[in-house]
């Protein structure tokens, strides 16, 4: 199968090319004059403290996250940062950026699958939240979100992530997952942590990478092709370019269909997707201590996800129908979307200050069609219909930050250590469209046995304002003890105000020993998608709305505005090296979720009809009772999670047989339920799945451990890690009448995922100085997720159940890297 997705004539030669143009422009620079270089190195070396340095990853690398120091090293943090270099994520074999940080990082993790239009956008999640917890960042710069909401069930119901496989992979220099909240630095979402992706500077040189891979199954083949090079740009900037291609099968699992017995049911699947992601990033010296910089994005993105299959025998009840799938058939649900987003700026030092002034607008267009259905009231009407519609719903989101950030550090003569002053202000415009379906997908009610195309009544364009202001001073008070307290202050123009604020300490008992401690609160302002996505989500005998909780049937079934989660958490660490070169980092944390938004308000049959018809949504002929539903997003919950971090590196030196490099990480987890929301008559506003969503979706622990031996001279690389993902807890819901309808509201299985352990194995070896190879596979042994009861499968084929966040569902996954730079 590799052979589908040969290397075309026309890409060696587009390789080529931009080789030669980069090597001759790197025998230019060496021709540059040493005078000018040396009259400009105080002021290079100026600007070099305000870039992300390149670096391999680890404690010792330097970091511009959870910090406004210049200069700071990981291990001398005062939160715990985690450093993944771009040669880490090549290693992991897999050319998504998502899936290669979970299998490095424990406190990350993501989705066991997804369904529908959510399986269509990757998402990452920290430290057991969802991802609307996680802040983003690229080189500093908040990233704007996907705006493609997931509103199926599952821990992500209602979260619209950043897509980190959007950015480039062949892009990224570094990335810095800071463990630790950090509202008061950097805003909204940083409840759980921040991510922040450093994107590559290098002047000169090409690199080329391609990766092939299938799962143990035969299936799933994936193909990634990854180019970038730098250029240097007359010795005062650079400009790199960067970019991927990606195409990744179907890979199926699901067990045979209880009303066919046969293997014809395709929706627990991995999705089909082709994308193209490209990145350029430049800046250049205007004048000593003055540069001028700039980024630009752009990604598409082509996907596929299967939904149940509908029997012949579901389309009598309209005439002329059948005669369209006279075998049945199994609709698609896609998505065009792209993705773009465009960062400039203007940065220097001036009487002692640091300053950055900045605007960045980003940009998500979602477009979700169907293949494989048709509107069965227009095929009625007029004797004709599509079968494939490009637009049945369509999202966009959009972010525009415009900020200055300043900082500098001050001698006075009252304090004998030195302070790091820093603060800001920015400016973000944020909106959100719903785009209303194409008249073939909506007319009478839309594509009533798919997924129903978005009316009118519920499009619109929606925005917001956002202002706010931070100041972050940090200081020893002893030579051995620091200190770092930050504050910050948003205005939004549709839920208000917060203030937030952070405290951080550290002391050094000595070198090899220090304490860290940090108490903050935070937020998370809910999302406009949040605050107005409507949707109609139908199955084989099954439909579910979700509408927003301002729309009329909403408002009249007791729907409250939404407010911000509110967090406050609390976080201690120790730092030690107990012996030379045995590096041990153990923080402990927890954190207080107060509002936490998820849909809730479930109401069924009857009732869920008059509402969703006041929305102007029509439910499907024959869907009624405990299988038509309808539910809104809500102030639903207040949880605690507390867990604790360790991580452990140690090298070994074997002399004349090479070296080892030692690495243990762990995260233990645990979200409880301390109080929910109920309606006006008392009932809870979150039923027994959804209450499992928040608390035991994530796994109670990770753990990644293992070495890296590298042979003399750097030949010959091996890596081994075992990864072990602990269990998962959900809610099931009982099937009967051949598994077409809802047993109880009220009745759950207590399903346990049980823990899994995978082994992770690859063999690199140097071709020459150029060129290099690895031979690998990820879950070598084929681990699956525990079965489903059958009696806890809607129509028998979800034999795992998709929504969690542990084990992925397609099994082991083996591929071959092929890399050079020149």
């Amino acid at each position: 199968m590799i052979a589908r997705f040969p290397l075309s004539s026309c890409a060696v030669m587009a390789f080529s090319l931009l080789g030669t143009s980069c090597l001759a422009s790197a025998q230019s620079v060496k021709k540059a004059t040493h005078a000018r270089s040396a009259s400009r190195s105080s002021h290079d070396k100026a600007l070099r403290e305000q870039r992300a340095p390149t670096l391999s990853g680890g404690s010792e690398s330097v970091i511009v996250t959870g910090t406004r120091e210049l200069g700071k090293k990981a291990r001398d943090a005062i939160a715990p940062v985690d450093v993944v270099s771009s040669k880490q994520l090549a290693r992991t074999g897999q050319p998504t950026l998502r899936d290669a940080m979970q299998l490095l990082l424990p406190s990350l993790t993501v989705p066991t699958g997804g369904f529908d239009t959510g399986a269509l956008t990757d998402s990452i999640s920290l430290r057991g939240l969802n991802s609307n917890e996680t802040l983003v960042l690229v080189d500093g710069h908040r990233r704007h979100t996907t705006a493609n909401i997931y509103a199926d069930a599952g821990p992500q119901q209602g979260t619209t992530p950043t897509d980190i496989d959007m950015i480039p992979m062949s892009a990224i220099d570094h990335i810095e997952v800071l463990r630790d909240g950090a509202s008061a630095q950097y805003g909204s979402d940083a409840v759980a942590g921040v991510v922040n992706i450093i994107l590559k500077k290098q002047n000169h040189g090409i690199t080329l990478r391609s990766n092939s891979g299938i799962t143990s199954e035969g299936d799933g083949y994936q193909q990634g092709l990854f180019l970038d090079g730098g250029l240097n740009l007359n010795n005062r900037g650079f400009i790199h370019i960067s970019g991927d291609f990606v195409h990744q099968d179907h890979a199926f699992r699901s067990a045979p269909d209880s009303r066919t017995g046969t293997d014809i049911n395709k929706v627990l699947s991995q999705p089909e997707q082709t994308r193209q992601a490209v990145a350029i990033n430049a800046a250049y010296d205007l004048a000593d201590h003055l540069r001028a910089y700039a980024t630009a994005t752009y990604a598409h993105r082509h996907a596929e996800a299967f939904q149940n299959y509908r029997l012949p025998s579901s389309l009598k009840s309209y005439p002329g129908y059948a005669a369209l799938y006279p075998g049945g058939y199994s609709p698609l649900q896609t998505n065009e979307e792209n993705d773009f987003e465009v960062t400039a700026g203007l940065k220097g030092k001036n009487l002692g200050w640091n300053w950055d002034i900045s605007t960045v607008y980003g940009r998500d267009f979602d477009n979700i069609g169907l293949k494989q259905d048709a509107n069965t009231a227009l095929y009625r009407d007029t004797g004709a219909t599509p079968q494939t519609f490009n637009n049945v719903q369509g999202y966009s989101n959009s972010q525009w930050t415009t900020g200055l950030d300043l900082s500098r550090k001050l001698n006075i003569s009252i304090w004998p250590h030195s302070i790091n002053l820093a603060g800001g202000a920015a400016y973000r415009y944020e909106s959100y469209s719903i785009a209303t379906g194409s008249p073939d997908s909506t007319y009478k009610g839309g594509t009533s046995l798919a997924l129903s195309g978005t009316n009118a009544g519920n499009a619109g364009n929606f925005n917001r304002d956002v202002i706010s202001g931070y100041i972050d001073i940090s200081t020893h008070l002893t030579k051995k003890w620091q200190v770092d307290a930050a504050g910050r202050y948003e205005h939004y123009t549709d839920v208000g105000n917060t203030q937030t604020g952070k405290i951080s300490t550290r002391y050094d008992f000595t070198k090899r020993l220090a304490i860290r401690g940090t108490f903050s609160n935070g937020f998370h302002a809910p999302t406009l998608a949040q605050e107005h996505f409507s949707a109609l989500t139908i199955s084989p005998t099954v439909a579910r709305g979700l509408i927003a909780a301002s729309s009329p049937g909403a408002l009249a079934s007791g729907a409250q505005r939404l407010k911000p989660e509110q967090s406050t958490s609390a976080e201690g660490g120790i730092i030690a090296e107990p012996i030379k070169k045995l590096h041990v980092t153990a923080d402990v944390y927890q954190i207080d979720l107060r509002g936490r938004i998820l849909p809730g308000g479930n109401l069924y049959g009857d009732r869920a009809a008059t509402i969703l018809s006041s929305n102007g949504f029509t439910p499907p002929p024959g869907v009624s009772g405990n299988n038509l539903s309808t539910q809104w997003f809500a102030n639903v919950a207040n949880t605690r999670t507390q867990g604790l971090d360790i991580t452990a590196t140690y090298p070994t030196d074997f002399g004349r047989f090479g070296h080892v490099n030692w690495d243990v990480a762990i995260n233990l987890n645990r979200t409880r339920l301390r109080h929910q929301a109920t309606r006006e008559d008392g009932s809870p506003l979150l039923n027994a799945p959804s209450r499992a969503y928040i608390t035991t979706a994530y796994p109670r622990s990770k753990m990644i451990f293992g070495g890296n031996w590298t042979s003399p001279g750097g030949q010959w690389v091996v890596s081994l890690h075992e990864i072990r993902y602990g269990q998962t807890t959900s809610q099931l819901t009982y099937y009967k009448n051949n598994n077409t309808s809802t047993a109880s509201t009220t009745n759950y299985l207590p399903f346990h995922n049980k823990p899994k352990w995978t082994t992770n194995l690859s063999l690199t070896y140097a071709i020459n100085k150029h060129w290099n190879a690895t031979l690998g596979g990820n879950n070598i042994f084929a681990a699956y997720p525990t079965k489903t009861p059958k009696e806890n499968r809607y129509l028998g084929a979800p034999k795992y159940y998709m929504s969690t966040s542990q084990l992925g569902i397609n099994g082991g996954y083996y591929y071959l890297d092929i890399s050079a730079r020149f």
